[in-house]
């Protein structure tokens, strides 16, 4: 009789560890995948941080400076509008 029973706990054992052998395979896979998509999505990131360097370097130190004066003049509008 126990020679019965752990057949029954081997053969439980060996279905449960097949079990964990397709999930663990199952999260390989996704890996891979998700890998994959953050591999692409950095490249995309990339591109689009390639491109906005691209354009700020078209733009002529006056042109900056000229910005950076914009930018200071709101800053100091929205200072003197909080001051009241």
């Amino acid at each position: 009789m126990p020679m019965a029973i752990d057949e029954i706990q081997k053969e439980n054992f060996f279905k449960l560890l097949d079990q964990v052998r397709s999930q663990v395979d199952q999260l390989k896979k996704k890996n891979r995948e998700l890998n994959r998509e953050n591999t692409r999505l950095r490249s995309k990131l990339n591109e689009v941080h390639k491109e906005q360097t691209d354009i700020f370097s078209t733009i002529s130190e006056s042109e900056r400076m000229a910005m950076r004066h914009q930018v200071s003049g709101l800053i100091e509008k929205i200072d003197k509008y909080l001051e009241e």
